[in-house]
């Protein structure tokens, strides 16, 4: 799974024909616009986790939150440039 930060009307293209356009938003909401080929079946999470076939609900795909990111993604450790005397000092 890929997990990015986005600015508003930064987009991401899947393939060559679905773009994913982030407009921005607020707090815990993110709105975003989709286009895509009529063809392709595009459901929000919230209506398909309201199904009420257990069988169906169970080959959902589950998502869940990462509480601690992995030792790579994290910050390096780098240089620091104070203002004033134009010291530099390593991090």
């Amino acid at each position: 799974m890929l997990r990015m930060s986005v600015a508003a009307e930064e987009y991401l293209m899947i393939g060559d024909d679905i773009k994913l356009v982030f407009l921005g938003g607020t707090g815990k909401h993110m709105r975003i616009m989709i286009d895509a080929p009529k063809e392709l079946n595009i459901v929000r999470s919230s209506v398909l986790e309201k199904k009420s076939n257990p069988e169906e609900k169970a080959r959902l795909p589950r998502y869940y939150k990462e509480e601690e990111h992995p030792e790579k993604y994290r910050k390096k450790p780098g240089i620091i440039i104070t203002r004033g005397g134009g010291d530099r000092a390593e991090r």
